[in-house]
């Protein structure tokens, strides 16, 4: 059975405990392979690499960080069928959608900041007849970047990309739920010649390695993205060592269908902002709002194509829901469905575990899941469940849904649908949502700023905003009369 290995200072090496724990396949729900168990102790060897490599790749020219970055990108192109079975296998995904989704978009994270870094441009201020001041950016040193299961190298390299192109160091954890392709990540970097020290992963738990790159005083600036709760122990103790944050959290997102909209758009898409990756994307529209005029043809056409849904092992090529991520998170989720009914929810379809045959039996699968009937201010209603479960509510009013919309405690992203410009306008200026789609979902630029108001995080990735996070500004100002 392989054994995952950390990668540090340029190369791959075993926790120093020689501790691992298992890593399960939640198509199987059998173990496939070993995690390391490591601790303080390999992220404190990790700091010390990432400091020693700090200086040079800090000088380092933009030109030739960039060209590594490329060459990176293309290996994970060329790489892309391993990676997408490696993605696939790990996190329960389908196949199918690894392949279009999440390998591509790692490729491209490395390959827009490669680029960005080239036009990565500071400001000037001129003084009448006095002076001109001007803005350096300079790279921060060691920093921290830790990342969540549901879309593994996807996420991992939106971390990571800015922070390396940007000059620093960098100490990097995977979630311990889905190490495969940021282990396999670790390969491509030494193939591609990233100098040592410059990236390093270190893989295991929360609790020791998370917390270990929390706390150590040489890790300038943590990224971190996964639970608000995580986030909240993140920044109670990187507070009181000053460090810089930017945290992507959790989020319970409307879906909001004014009677006006396209009506089959609004539907299909809706389909895939509900269940795409079994639920498990952040910006999933969990709470679908419906106009009333047209909530029961709605909710009758969304049930039937909901029910047409294929539930399979993720290697299937017409699989279009694969298994949940672990067994504890199915539990997790399937704990909602009880709840919901307690709180007067009616369940339209699923809501019980979905039951394979053969070599998958004891996988994690779930019925896609439909509940109506429920106060928008319940707890079903209120907290982030993260899986292939939402609620359908009509309403009548535009006050009315923004108010239902706006209760929750995030604001990460929401979705609108409808064909008068006036309110699309209107309803996104009014909804508290970091992100808002009008009459489309997860189109993504990656030029835009990405994060969310309220308990859904804080700061902003994407673009230029991720460089300027990974950069210290630094004013200089110059006497013109001397």
């Amino acid at each position: 059975m392989e054994k995952l290995q950390n990668y540090i200072n340029g190369e791959l090496v075993e926790p120093l405990s020689k501790c691992y724990f298992d890593n399960i396949n939640p198509a199987t729900g059998k173990v496939y392979s070993q995690i390391p168990d490591s601790d303080e102790s390999d992220v404190e060897n990790a700091v010390r690499a990432a400091k020693e490599a700090f200086p040079l790749w800090k000088n380092t020219t933009k030109q030739e960080r960039s060209r590594i970055m490329v060459r990176i990108a293309q290996l994970i192109f060329e790489k892309r069928d391993e990676l997408a079975a490696a993605e696939s296998k790990d996190n329960g995904k389908s196949l199918k959608l690894a392949e279009t989704v999440d390998i591509p978009r790692a490729r491209e994270n490395f390959e827009f900041f490669a680029s960005g870094i080239l036009h990565f441009a500071s400001e000037s201020h001129q003084m009448e007849d006095t002076a001109i001041n001007y803005t350096l950016r300079e790279p921060l040193g060691v920093v921290g970047c830790i990342s969540p299961w549901n879309l593994p190298l996807y996420l991992f390299t939106w971390k990571i990309t800015p922070a390396i192109a940007a000059g620093n160091c960098v100490i990097a954890k995977p979630s311990e739920v889905t190490p495969m392709t940021a282990y396999l990540l670790s390969k491509i970097c030494i193939e591609a010649g990233l100098p040592k020290g410059v990236l390093n992963i270190v893989h295991g738990y929360g609790h020791k390695v998370g917390n270990a790159i929390t706390e150590n005083d040489d890790i300038k600036a943590i990224s971190f993205t996964g639970g608000t709760k995580t986030g909240q122990i993140i920044a109670s103790k990187a507070a009181t060592k000053f460090k810089k944050l930017s945290l992507e959290l959790g989020g319970k997102n409307p879906n909001i269908i004014f009677e006006d909209c396209d009506f089959d758009k609004a539907l299909s898409t809706s389909m895939l902002s509900s269940f795409a990756n079994q639920g498990q994307i952040c910006l999933c529209g969990s709470r679908i709002f419906v106009q009333k005029p047209i909530y029961e043809k709605f909710k009758k056409a969304f049930i039937e194509k909901v029910n047409q849904l294929k539930i399979s092992y993720p290697s299937d090529p017409d699989a279009q829901l694969g298994a949940i991520v672990s067994k504890e998170h199915m539990d997790k989720v399937l704990s909602y469905v009880e709840l919901a009914k307690e709180e007067g929810g009616t369940i339209l379809t699923g809501g019980k575990k979905y039951e394979m045959e053969g070599e998958y039996k004891d996988g994690f699968y779930l019925e896609p899941t439909v509940i109506e009937g429920l106060s928008y201010t319940c707890r079903t209603n209120q907290e982030e469940i993260f899986g292939p479960l939402v609620t359908i509510t009509p309403f009548e009013t535009e006050e009315e849904v923004l108010k239902m919309a706006n209760s929750v405690e995030y604001g990460l992203a929401t979705t609108i649908w409808t064909q008068d410009v006036t309110r699309a306008h209107r309803v996104a200026q009014k909804i508290e949502s970091g992100v808002v789609w009008i009459n489309c979902w997860l189109i993504r630029d990656l030029r835009t700023p990405f994060g969310g108001m309220k308990n859904s995080g804080l700061g902003r990735e994407g673009g230029f905003e991720a460089l300027r996070f990974f950069t210290e500004p630094k004013n200089v100002c110059v006497n013109v009369n001397i």
